[in-house]
């Protein structure tokens, strides 16, 4: 079977020297070359004697498990992901077999002695085209972890070939049937599920201001985040039937209506063409987030308990989103 992992690069600060040199990379016991290591537990006595302050066997476990995850779990055939300094884009590559190799400190620009070769592709993919899910699993602050909703991550990049045929059909049925009962909303009603959603996302201060000749925006909130920061959301919400993509042009319309220091997001039942994509993260332009419709309906049922029970007996779905 054919997994998928993260290794971060230093909050993208090497990922350029991960893609220019084909290799991903971790820096742990950095004067220690690991070839002739066969198994997890010899990685416990160098990492104790590498790091003699770690007295927590708890910190040294997750360490460790980091580590060993390197050199023996990602194997040739797996891809490996790497987000970018820009956050917004994910890198992606494929591990070649027996391809763990050393390097002595200092030979080049990257500090990360253990490397193995990766095939990299070397157009990275916007974060937004994945699933709401996956999204979620690239949050996690280790270095080294093994990526989740593996089907999800083979749709995007077009390989379809590692998706089970049962699951294949089990996620278009499911978000099918879903996304058919939010377009039996009109669209007044989709704009006011919408300034739902973004409340249960805990947005302050919502409103629906979708009519004639609002630029585009249909509803607004800000989010607080514990008082680090603030973020203005100027939210496009629109129905379209299902097989259509929303174009560049439409999206380049919302960010004209963006005010200095807001964001934006464009939230549909539909999909988006690729142009589309990098407009929305264009640099030196306010960032739009691009919902479609499958990460709609990945964040509906994940705040499914926080949307009032008048939309919820309007569509006519239950905890989870089942058609009743």
């Amino acid at each position: 079977m054919t997994d998928i992992y993260c290794v971060r690069a230093d909050f993208g600060k090497y990922t350029q020297n991960f893609i220019d040199g084909n290799y991903v990379a971790i820096g742990w016991l950095s004067d220690n070359d690991l070839s002739d290591i066969k198994h997890k537990d010899e990685l416990y006595p160098i990492y104790r004697k590498y790091y003699p302050q770690d007295t927590s066997n708890v910190v040294i476990g997750v360490q460790v498990g980091q580590i060993s995850r390197f050199l023996f779990d990602i194997k040739g055939g797996d891809y490996v992901i790497t987000p970018a300094a820009d956050t917004n884009l994910l890198y992606y590559g494929i591990v070649e077999p027996d391809s763990y190799y050393y390097v002595k400190p200092n030979s080049d620009p990257c500090p990360f002695q253990h490397r193995k070769k990766v095939k990299w592709e070397k157009n990275p993919i916007p974060r937004s085209c994945f699933s709401v899910p996956f999204q979620n699993t690239m949050r996690s602050s280790l270095t080294v972890f093994s990526v989740n909703h593996k089907s999800n991550f083979f749709e995007v990049i077009g390989h379809k070939e590692y998706i089970p045929t049962e699951e294949k059909n089990t996620s278009f049925d499911y978000y099918k049937s879903v996304l058919n009962r939010i377009l039996e909303l009109d669209d007044t009603e989709f704009e006011i599920l919408v300034t739902h959603i973004l409340s249960a996302l805990g947005f302050e201060g919502t409103q629906h201001t979708g009519r004639v000749g609002d630029g585009g925006v249909d509803a607004t909130g800000e989010l607080d985040v514990s008082g680090l920061a603030k973020i203005k959301l100027f939210v496009q919400a629109k129905r379209f039937k299902l097989g259509s993509r929303i174009s560049h042009n439409v999206v380049k319309l919302l960010r004209a209506n963006i005010p200095q220091g807001g964001q934006g997001a464009f939230i549909t039942t539909t999909d988006f063409q690729n142009k589309a994509y990098e407009i929305a993260s264009e640099a030196n332009f306010p960032r739009i987030g691009l919902i479609n419709g499958e990460k709609l309906v990945d964040i509906l049922a994940e705040h499914w308990d926080d949307i009032p029970v008048e939309f919820k007996d309007k569509l006519g779905l239950k905890a989870g989103l089942v058609v009743s």
